[in-house]
């Protein structure tokens, strides 16, 4: 028996909760916990919590349903703060800039570019629903 808790996901609100379980599980290759997957039909569902897995079934992220959520205004510093954001590495800068480019047309908004910076290459984004999150070289 361990001493320590074991986190098990990271939950995000959303009020679009499977339109941002969508948009992780095509940025991050995820799957859906068996049961969360959308419906063969085509029909609308009403989930409110889904769980995307990685290929082993272990669990990365969730989706809650909130019925409103302020936007992040970070980094304005005078607004809504971020309170939590994701990062998320590639391997070289090259990787960064396909990464960089298939955030966009998933639907994250850019909000800084230190893809130039020596030491550590990133990108800031927010993603559909607002929280923010990095993509950086390590």
């Amino acid at each position: 028996m361990s001493d320590y808790p074991h986190l098990q996901t990271t939950v995000l609100d959303a009020t679009d909760v499977r339109g941002l379980a969508e948009f992780y599980r095509k940025l991050l290759g995820l799957q859906y916990r068996p049961g969360d997957e959308p419906p063969a039909d085509g029909s609308a569902n009403d989930h409110d919590w889904l769980v995307l897995t990685n290929a082993d079934g272990a669990r990365q992220l969730a989706f809650q349903a909130v019925p409103a959520l302020p936007r992040v205004t970070w980094p304005d510093a005078s607004g809504v703060a971020q309170q939590l954001h994701l990062d998320l590495t590639v391997q070289d800068s090259e990787a960064l800039e396909l990464q960089r480019e298939r955030a966009l047309e998933l639907g994250a908004e850019q909000l800084l570019d230190r893809a130039d910076d020596p030491d550590e290459p990133l990108y800031v984004f927010a993603d559909p629903a607002g929280h923010p999150f990095c993509i950086f070289v390590a």
